[in-house]
């Protein structure tokens, strides 16, 4: 049988795998209280007790430890489903416990480190299940000599980046802006940041791993092979083992960088230079990255409403060389020294997060994110620049909805010269810019929230004309239920628009030839078959 005829049969039975597992776990987890637990403390190590890792709905701190890491607010109210219970894992023996037990009871398993999962895929589930948190796991050991660094699963990028600074202020490591996000998911699912033209994505910069297997067994990259050290990259590494840590390869930054933020309505040439950035971000000096947000604010008329464009960009070098180059390049922008901060590589982290670059820097080191919210995010790919006649149908479908926001990330420069095989992520050369659109609302309630979900799935739509084709491409972090899904709530497989090829394209095949050598009883699981669907 063919890998892409063995990938729509798992697909296709996957609902009813979930069915026969929720019954399954539903008479095995359920028939003592405490038949879990004994086998947890059975399994793991003695001299590592596990006891006071458990937490049961019985204990008091169950909903607050459930609680700590849920950052969309859609998955945090008294109908969602609750998990059976929270391991927060203190050892190795810990997680292999999980893995050995969580089989032998047929619950589900959610592996969390950061919790900023799009859809909630780290800790809800729509069959009984449990959740493994990786958030005490989370040492970092930084090697400047050899410009390395392990890393666990449970740290957030803030903390990496507190912990290189510490060592050096001349290197860093490509990945999120958000401070609050957990390595465990943002690498395994592709992870990019603000210098991905400069040096890739996360997991091209990944050189060897940790990882747990469905047996339970420890293994690195010698021992689990390329094949599962290449899956893991990318691919979603909770379908595949429990991520415990990754090595990752440091890189070059200067002492100073250089940031800046210019702001554009419809009626200052908004129009003219989005079309100009189109076919300047992904080819101007590689050192450059100029984010593009797209915003709906009140106009210079009273009731009227505008497209606002916010270019937001850091420069790893000083403001003089940045204000040369633009001045050549990009001079529709209109850059000013006024316009431009100089700051270290590890302050410019607070730019992107809207906080003085001048904030005390042990800001990092702190693991909640300013604000939560209730949000939907969904993406594309752009492959060719979009006509001033396009733009100006967004901007007007935009104006109609009101509430959306898109976030345009450039290309080009090293995500163009890396193979779109060598990691399960594809999205390389060819694509001019990732579309993120995001609706985000602080009022609770189904219909409030059904009302922004759709306003997140109409912009995408209208979007179909202007993004990537055959299939439509998608990002993995971005997790996103829909995909794979109509609005009728109806499967569309036979339709083509299976989740596995919009994130992986070819590399699906790879993937899931991988996944049933490594994991033939689909253990490791999702609503989406691969990754864990954390973060941006």
């Amino acid at each position: 049988m063919g890998v892409v005829s063995l990938s729509r049969i798992i697909l296709l039975l996957l609902p009813i795998v979930l069915l026969l597992s929720s019954l399954r776990s539903a008479s095995a987890a359920y028939s003592s209280d405490n038949t879990f637990v004994d086998c947890l403390v059975n399994q793991s190590d003695p001299s590592h007790p596990i006891t006071s890792a458990i937490f049961t709905p019985k204990n008091t701190s169950f909903f607050s430890v459930l609680q700590a890491y849920i950052r969309n607010l859609r998955f945090n109210t008294s109908a969602t489903r609750k998990p059976y219970l929270i391991i927060t894992a203190l050892h190795v023996s810990h997680v292999q416990a999980a893995v050995v037990c969580g089989q032998k009871q047929n619950l589900q398993m959610k592996i969390r480190s950061g919790g900023h999962d799009y859809d909630g895929l780290s800790y809800v589930a729509e069959v009984p299940f449990f959740i493994l948190d990786m958030f005490k796991l989370r040492s970092i050991e930084v090697d400047i000599k050899n410009e390395t660094a392990w890393v666990q699963a449970g740290a957030t990028l803030g903390e990496v980046y507190y912990r290189i600074a510490e060592k050096s202020k001349v290197h860093g490591f490509p990945a999120s802006v958000c401070p609050s996000v957990g390595v465990g998911g943002h690498i395994s699912g592709g992870g990019y940041g603000n210098m991905m033209r400069k040096y890739g994505l996360s997991v091209d910069n990944v050189i060897d791993a940790q990882i747990v297997d469905v047996q339970g067994r420890l293994l690195d990259r010698k021992s689990m092979g390329e094949d599962l050290f290449w899956a893991i990259r990318g691919g979603g590494g909770a379908s595949f083992g429990v991520v415990l840590s990754y090595k990752i390869k440091l890189v070059r930054v200067p002492e100073n960088v250089t940031l800046f933020q210019v702001r554009r309505t419809l009626e200052e040439n908004a129009t003219d230079i989005v079309y100009d950035w189109q076919n300047i971000a992904p080819y101007i000096d590689n050192n450059l990255f100029i984010r593009l947000i797209l915003d709906v604010v009140n106009g210079t008329q009273n009731g009227t409403k505008t497209v606002r464009a916010s270019f937001i960009a850091i420069y790893l070098g000083d403001s003089k060389s940045l204000l040369s180059l633009l001045n050549e390049k990009f001079p529709q922008l209109g850059l000013k020294q006024s316009d431009c901060i100089e700051t270290s590589w590890l302050r410019s982290v607070f730019f992107w997060i809207n906080m003085n670059v001048t904030s005390p820097v042990d800001i990092l080191l702190q693991r909640q994110p300013k604000v939560l919210s209730y949000f939907k995010r969904k993406s594309d790919y752009v492959q060719k620049p979009i006509s001033k006649e396009g733009l100006e149908g967004i901007w007007k479908k935009m104006i109609e909805l009101v509430d959306t926001i898109l976030y345009f990330n450039p290309y080009g420069g090293k995500m163009a010269e890396i193979p779109s095989t060598e990691v399960p992520f594809p999205h390389r050369a060819g694509n001019l810019y990732k579309v993120q659109y995001q609706a985000n609302w602080n009022q609770p309630g189904e219909e409030v929230a059904t009302h922004y979900i759709n306003l997140t799935r109409e912009i995408h739509q209208y979007m179909t004309p202007f993004v990537s084709k055959n299939p439509r491409g998608a990002f993995l972090n971005y997790k996103d239920l829909d995909l794979g899904i109509n609005h009728n709530g109806k499967d569309s497989y036979d339709e083509g628009r299976v989740y596995g090829e919009e994130y992986f394209k070819d590399n699906f095949n790879r993937l899931v030839e991988i996944k049933t050598k490594v994991d033939p009883g689909n253990f490791f699981r999702n609503e989406q078959m691969f990754g864990d669907g954390m973060e941006v």
